[in-house]
């Protein structure tokens, strides 16, 4: 018998529908689709996949058009029973192209300096590269603590050129404060806020320096942005000069669990390591006074012009 097709999320659970939500009515009939074209690629019958995943074929029936409301734990079952990956039935939009994901499948493979170096292959050899002037606007990453706005102002300075605050111009787009962002809407708003001000950034500023919010090497698609249409920086520092800069700036929180706070900062300095890495530019700011550290960053400057000369 199978029980686990009567579970909290068989067909005779309430309709995932009955809440009027069009969203998720068209987000349902997607997944059906995805179901049933990768039931037909692997030549599976819908009585063969119901064996090999212990789901009903009447539920499977349900699933496929659009009708079932399935658990995560019930797709998983039929994921792998046709040996697709759960994230490729779940995902939204449109079917991939065949080819690409037999490239994603590769690339998921790779190492991750090898992911650096098969990015920097196919935006060579298809022409998906930065932009040519590049080296007009000049965006510093790192995490907080690292110096960007104080290089990044006196960097806009000594050019003669826009000195741009991300978190302003989020807060500028959002009409809130960054906190009220997050208070109000969450991690999500804040990424979308974010994307628009970048773009505005770049459509209004043919020339800036951009310091940027220490997370948006996170933000995948907002960081390409980023790095084709500017020349960057990463700004590093080591923890304890990152922790003991925030408190200057007077931000007593990382006070509170000194400890504690020190092990989160590490281990996001550590898991952002190959993010900020993939900078054109890494400049080492411990141990620097901000002059030397502008000095560094103007010889660096200048040594990339000659190399794109």
């Amino acid at each position: 018998m199978d029980t686990s097709a009567r579970s909290p999320a068989d067909p005779s659970a309430p309709d995932a529908r009955s809440n009027g939500d069009g969203g998720l009515d068209a987000y349902l009939t997607g997944l059906g689709e995805r179901v049933r074209a990768a039931r037909a690629r692997r030549g599976m019958s819908r009585r063969i996949l119901s064996r090999a995943s212990g789901v009903s074929e009447r539920y499977l029936a349900q699933l496929e058009t659009g009708k079932g409301n399935i658990s995560i734990a019930l797709l998983r079952k039929v994921a792998e029973a046709m040996s697709v990956p759960l994230a490729d039935l779940v995902r939204e939009g449109r079917e991939r192209p065949v080819d690409l994901t037999l490239l994603i499948r590769k690339l998921e493979r790779l190492q991750t300096d090898e992911l650096a170096e098969a990015n920097r292959v196919l935006t060579e050899a298809l022409g998906l590269g930065r932009t040519g002037h590049r080296m007009d606007r000049i965006a510093l990453t790192g995490l907080r603590g690292a110096g960007k706005t104080t290089l990044g102002a006196a960097l806009a300075q000594r050019l003669d050129v826009p000195f741009i605050e991300m978190a302003r111009e989020i807060e500028r787009t959002a009409g809130m404060s960054v906190d009220q962002i997050f208070d109000l809407s969450g991690q999500p708003a804040y990424r979308r806020y974010e994307r628009r001000a970048l773009e505005d950034v770049l459509a209004i500023h043919p020339e800036c320096v951009i310091a940027t919010g220490g997370s948006i090497v996170s933000e995948p698609e907002t960081y390409e942005l980023l790095v084709r249409e500017c020349f960057t920086v990463w700004l590093r520092a080591s923890p304890e000069d990152h922790m003991r800069r925030v408190r200057e700036q007077g931000d007593t929180r990382p006070m509170d669990n000194s400890g504690e706070a020190m092990a989160d900062l590490k281990r996001i300095l550590e898991t952002r390591h190959a993010l900020y890495a993939s900078a054109d530019v890494a400049l080492d700011t411990s141990n620097r006074s901000a002059e030397a550290t502008l000095n560094a960053l103007g010889l660096a400057l200048n040594d990339a012009r000659r190399g794109t000369a």
